[in-house]
């Protein structure tokens, strides 16, 4: 077992020249010109010459890459679940549910023997020529329970049997929107703990194998007794950042936890993340809160929704506040965000706008002047373009601005929102670049932001350039990231340490 290894013919990100990084139990300790033999002595820990080298071959290296916002055990889950995202009607996605179903029973040799429900994840039914009802899935489910969870996870489709495994006994359309649905999001999840873990181990693998290190990791969950078990069970492939909910907040005060302290028993690996939010719904569900109202939306939400009270959101941001915790606060509608930015400026709390997806124009540089972080999922303003264009209509300037939010000083992290995008930060890191997918037109092209600036806020604040004293958290690239031309989506990763431990490499 080696206590320092050396990585030769490195090359840092921009540049040519090849360097040695030289790694001690989980720090850089140098950064010099390849082929400058400065001595390295072993520590005593192992025996004197342990130390290894490792040839890059010209290979990029980065600081390992970040996602600033995931729902960990919704992205494992999803992972296994139908696939509705091609989908582009309700009709399509009943010819889905019936391919399944009839491919399900073929594999059993006749009807399931129990209540088991077909969950699909990823419709988005914002432009769908056709409406989701439980009497289209009635046609073809036989009977059986089928629960289809949307791209953006607040709201769900189900069967007449569906509904009843969820506990509804009538329900007018099937379809279930925010607060309807988030009460019950968690009765799907009940697979085996061992399972379940099991497939969270997996998706922290494929992360490790794009170069991520670590997540912060927003699961509607008790997330600090989670993250305890599946550390003391194995679990090293990604630092996490575990944030809290309100209904398990005291729990984490009880303990004296503030945002930042490393969990007892974890190995070092899982942090107390932020306090989070939500204060209104999804472009995608017509229920983010927006200052001007969903074209043929009627009613009491035709601006969207609004899900927690000022007079109940900020004596909550403060007492975090107090307590030591930051704030991440999930705002997508202008009108929202105007709102978490007031609640912030009221409380003192300190932390991140999640989303900031539609901004108004003075609320840009308001981001900056409380010193607050946007955290964003670039990819989807891919996923979402269409829908904003006619949702959002005459509105789509200040709709993912993250140009706007970078000229004026605010702090960007990205993110995934997985399952609601891919856990991939390249395809942040590409998204936020191009502004542009599968071969379109760039979209609001002058919203775009350079890679530099993006990778940067794909690191978790750490500099762009290894020096002597990081935390040996690295990423090694087949190809820099950015070199002119570089494909950022698909760009190979190489390798993968955390703390100078390798959770990936293919080399």
């Amino acid at each position: 077992m080696y206590d320092t290894f050396r990585l030769t013919g490195a090359r840092l990100a921009g540049a040519t020249d090849r360097v040695t990084i030289v790694v001690r139990h989980g720090q850089v300790i140098a950064v010099e010109p390849d082929g400058h033999a400065t001595a390295v002595e072993p520590d005593g820990t192992s025996p004197r010459g342990a130390v290894e080298s490792i040839d890059l071959d010209g290979r990029t290296v980065v600081p390992g890459l970040w996602d600033a916002h995931v729902h960990l055990t919704q992205w494992a889950l999803a992972r296994r679940r139908l696939d509705l995202s091609a989908a582009t009607s309700a009709a399509q996605v009943v010819d889905l549910v019936r391919e399944r179903l009839h491919v399900d029973a073929a594999h059993r040799g006749g009807p399931p023997t129990s209540p088991t429900p077909l969950v699909g994840f990823g419709f988005r039914d914002g432009l769908w020529p056709d409406a989701p009802t439980a009497t289209l899935l009635d046609e073809v489910a036989g009977g059986l329970p089928v629960v289809l969870v949307s791209g953006d996870l607040h709201c769900a489709w189900a069967s007449t049997a569906g509904l009843r495994f969820l506990g509804i006994t009538d329900h007018p359309t099937g379809v279930l929107r925010e607060d309807e649905w988030m009460a019950l999001q968690g009765t799907l999840d009940q697979v085996p703990t061992d399972v379940v873990d099991g497939w969270v181990a997996e998706a922290g693998r494929a992360a490790a194998a794009r170069g991520v290190v670590g997540v912060v990791d927003l699961e509607i969950a008790d997330n600090l007794s989670v993250w305890r078990r599946r550390a003391a069970a194995g679990f090293d492939a990604l630092r996490v950042r575990a944030g809290v909910w309100e209904p398990h907040l005291d729990r984490v005060l009880r303990e004296e936890l503030h945002t930042g302290d490393v969990v007892a028993g974890t190995g070092g690996l899982v942090a107390q993340g932020p306090l989070k939010v939500i204060t209104d719904g999804s472009l995608n569900t017509r229920t983010a809160f927006c200052a001007d109202p969903y074209p043929e939306v009627v009613g009491s939400h035709d601006h969207g929704m609004l899900t927690v009270a000022p007079d109940e959101l900020v004596p909550l941001m403060r007492h975090a506040r107090a307590h030591g915790l930051t704030c991440a606060i999930h705002a997508i509608g202008d009108r929202a965000n105007t709102f978490a930015l007031d609640a912030f400026a009221a409380s003192g709390a300190r932390g991140s706008v999640e989303h900031a997806q539609l901004l108004l124009p003075d609320d840009v540089p308001r981001l900056a002047a409380l010193g607050l972080t946007a955290s964003v999922q670039p990819e989807h303003a891919m996923d979402d373009r269409d829908v904003a264009d006619i949702y959002w209509a005459g509105r789509t300037g200040r709709a993912f601005p993250l140009a706007d939010l970078v000229a004026a000083g605010v702090r960007l992290t990205l993110g995934s929102d997985a399952p609601v995008a891919p856990l991939d930060p390249w395809v942040a890191i590409d998204a936020a670049v191009h502004r542009a997918r599968d071969g379109r037109d760039p979209w609001h092209p002058e919203q775009r932001i350079d890679v530099r600036t993006a990778l940067a806020a794909s690191v978790d604040g750490v500099p762009l350039t290894i020096a002597a004293g990081h935390q040996a958290d690295l990423a090694i690239l087949d190809a820099d990231p950015l070199a002119p031309g570089a494909s950022l989506r698909d760009l190979p990763v190489a390798g993968t340490l955390l703390g100078g431990r390798w959770t990936h490499r293919t080399f």
